[in-house]
């Protein structure tokens, strides 16, 4: 029987080898799907990690690392849990009151939508402000649903406190742990795309913290000059919106305008809408290739079907996590492409002694 070509016994291979990579990357992406308490903390603690790292860096030139690390977190989560007890109480106090005249201001849309100059049909808007004032009304939750739901982000806080702690003190270690069960030829390669995987998020995400404060500050101004009651709460929400590319900028700015409308009047709210463009085109054409482009360097087409699919599996988290995701893998893989693994070094050949004693069949003439 004649053997396999050999084309064909490495088709074999490296078919195969690709089918139990894929199988593996299948169920560890089903069990984190499974575990989301498990991945979000993870991911938040590392985007937490890269945000402050440089302050443990400065303060472990003369303090202990474990000292630093420890500082670093407890000033982080102190800052994190200030400005959301003070600005989260705050809202959730107002919004109560405001359900309802948000929703009458939604109805005032619906009936310009239908007898206005657009001429919509009734019942498609009168759908659509059923499923908004649903959502709306959604959003201040029954107290044993947020008793359960701040037992949950508490535990998540906790976790995430810790994970950040130890990423911050044991990072190095952790990394040089995980370079040694790499094999040699594939150790250096490996290392460089883990580095490169580090600087691309930490640039994501003090290029996206930077976004956000100029898009707050922006129109929190616009907000606090008009007066609108929920000033703090509109400019926290569009802060973190910042962090969610293409959506959540349009999203926390058509929400400012709307509680404007409803609190402050039309020309207060056509006000707000102009500071939001503004900024907005600010941000998209000026400060996001900038400072933000250089980490991503992913198109726009890219950045939709993320968020897409990202906020389809994990609601907000997924909508928050999936482009830097995408951007750290693809940056990976491009490394990976202009670095491939050192060759072994190929093994002189040793020279066979030679012997001085003559042959068996020599003759002597």
């Amino acid at each position: 029987m004649p053997a396999a070509p050999a084309w064909a016994v490495r088709t074999l291979v490296v078919s195969t080898a690709l089918l139990a990579l894929a199988g593996v990357g299948w169920l560890l992406f089903f069990l984190l799907l499974r575990l989301p308490l498990v991945t979000v903390t993870i991911a938040v603690a590392l985007l937490l990690t890269a945000i402050v790292q440089p302050l443990t860096r400065w303060l472990s030139q003369g303090l202990p690392r474990a000292l630093a690390a420890l500082l670093s977190v407890l000033l982080l989560f102190g800052a994190l849990v200030g400005v959301g007890f003070l600005v989260g109480f705050r809202a959730a106090d107002q919004l109560r009151n405001l359900t309802r005249p948000l929703a009458a201001g939604i109805d005032r849309i619906r009936v310009w939508l239908i007898e206005g100059p657009l001429g919509l049909d009734p019942q498609q808007v009168t759908e659509a402000r059923n499923a908004v004032v649903d959502r709306i009304f959604r959003l201040a939750p029954e107290p044993t649903a947020a008793a359960s739901m701040a037992l949950y982000v508490l535990a998540a806080v906790v976790l995430v406190a810790f994970l950040t702690f130890f990423l911050l003190k044991d990072g190095a270690s952790m990394w040089a742990w995980v370079l040694r069960l790499v094999p040699d030829r594939r150790r250096d390669q490996v290392d460089g795309a883990g580095r490169t995987a580090w600087t691309t998020l930490s640039l994501y995400v003090r290029g996206v913290i930077i976004v956000a404060l100029i898009d707050a500050a922006g129109i929190g101004a616009a907000l606090l000059v008009l007066g609108v009651p929920l000033w703090p709460s509109l400019t926290l929400l569009i802060f973190l919106g910042a962090f969610v590319p293409l959506f959540g900028a349009t999203v926390s700015g058509a929400v400012a305008v709307l509680v404007t409308l409803v609190t402050n009047g039309l020309t207060d709210a056509i006000i707000v809408l102009v500071a939001v463009l503004v900024v907005q085109q600010v941000e998209g054409n000026i400060l996001q290739p900038i400072i933000v482009g250089r980490a991503l360097r992913l198109h726009p087409v890219v950045i939709l079907v993320a968020v897409t699919a990202g906020s389809m599996l994990w609601g907000l988290a997924g909508a928050l996590l999936a482009v830097p995701l995408v951007a750290v893998a693809y940056r990976v893989l491009d490394h990976l492409r202009e670095h491939p693994p050192a060759r072994p070094e190929p093994v002189p050949a040793v020279p066979e002694p030679v012997s001085l004693e003559p042959a068996p069949d020599a003759r002597v003439r």
